[in-house]
């Protein structure tokens, strides 16, 4: 295990700038024994082999490591998630290998099932979104079918991009058509734009999936939104994913495939926090960050990697009895798009 504030052990801090580069500082190791004991465990997933769009989510792990600074207490919860309420430590990369996407996914799954089987839970840096479906796979594997919250101007419910089964936009298709996901636990929050038609909407209301358009997150609030999503997803093993594209461009310019008319950072980082404190998390990732500037000056990388902070700090409340502060509204099964995509409304089953 190497600390990499151990030089700087008399000040509690090192510059963010300075020392090997860890997620907020945090110890690192290679070694799978060193897991045991641990809470979490940040893993990178450098690829983006498998995006339709901008490449360059490779970088997002780099990128959001280099974003971040020591940790020290939430101010708007007390809780210390990294130094003091959780014990996490930084596992490094998974072996991903370029141009070999199916080997990169075995190897992926393989580093997040090492984190699973030492009882901690694995928090991973994308990378495109296809690395979901590794990540989702290894949790199955140890817990079963799981639930899914899942952030995103996309649905990622498609069959195939531009003939291609494997693919960063079909993920979720592949995971509830496997039964890795359970269709009835599956909340998306964020849903605008364009894609996908009406085809993949159908499949969605048909498995009872349901969908919170964007235009639902406005109307209703954010509150009610996660309120409803705990409800929905109940009790039980859930993974939560976030592709950053979710965030309106203004506040996440560097991503593959941004959507103007999205959700503010601060929304996010909020229900980020309630919806790890209010469910059982059991992995989660932060996806699609396409950095393009230095350290926290990549205004997307630093909301990524605060977006990890939050999810970190609401496992440690949930774990520590404290809770969150969750609106409880009514749960809409099987949301769907209206007639045609983007006409606001929901539909019920």
């Amino acid at each position: 295990m190497i600390d990499p504030i151990q030089r700087w052990a008399d000040y509690g801090e090192k510059p963010d700038y300075a020392g090997l580069l860890t997620f907020a500082g945090l110890p690192y190791t290679e070694d799978p024994d060193e897991l045991i004991g641990c809470d979490a465990a940040i893993v990178g997933a450098p690829m983006d082999d498998l995006t339709s769009d901008a490449p360059g989510a490779r970088f997002g792990p780099r990128a959001i490591r280099a974003a971040g600074c020591t940790t020290g207490p939430h101010l708007a919860t007390g809780v210390d998630a990294l130094r003091e309420a959780l014990r996490v430590v930084d596992f490094g990369d998974a072996a991903i290998l370029p141009g070999d996407p199916v080997r990169s996914h075995e190897a992926i799954q393989e580093t997040v099932a090492t984190v699973l089987n030492a009882g901690a839970v694995p928090i991973v840096l994308g990378g495109d979104h296809s690395i979901a479906e590794p990540n989702v796979r290894a949790c199955v594997q140890l817990h079963g079918p799981v639930g899914l919250i899942h952030f995103d101007s996309h649905s990622d419910t498609g069959r195939e991009v531009f003939g291609v089964e494997i693919s960063h936009g079909t993920p979720m298709y592949r995971l509830v058509e496997s039964g890795e996901i359970e269709p009835a636990r599956y909340v998306q929050i964020g849903l605008r734009g364009y894609w996908p038609g009406t085809a993949e909407f159908d499949w969605q209301r048909e498995r009872a999936i349901t969908s919170f358009f964007m235009h639902d997150v406005r109307a209703r609030g954010i509150h009610a939104v996660v309120g409803d999503t705990i409800q929905r997803i109940g009790e039980g093993p859930v993974f939560l994913s976030v592709d950053v594209d979710v965030l309106d461009p203004a506040f996440a310019p560097g991503t593959g495939t941004p959507e103007p008319g999205g959700m503010t950072s601060g929304d996010l980082l909020w229900a980020c926090r309630e919806l790890a404190a209010g469910c059982q998390i059991v992995g989660a990732d932060v996806v699609e960050v396409l950095p393009d500037r230095l350290g926290a000056l990549d205004i997307t990388a630093l909301t990524a990697e605060r977006i990890v902070r939050e999810v970190l700090t609401g496992i440690a409340m949930r774990r520590n009895g404290t809770g969150g502060e969750h609106v409880t509204g009514e749960s809409q099964r099987g949301a769907a798009a209206p007639d045609r995509v983007g006409i606001p409304g929901v539909m019920k089953r």
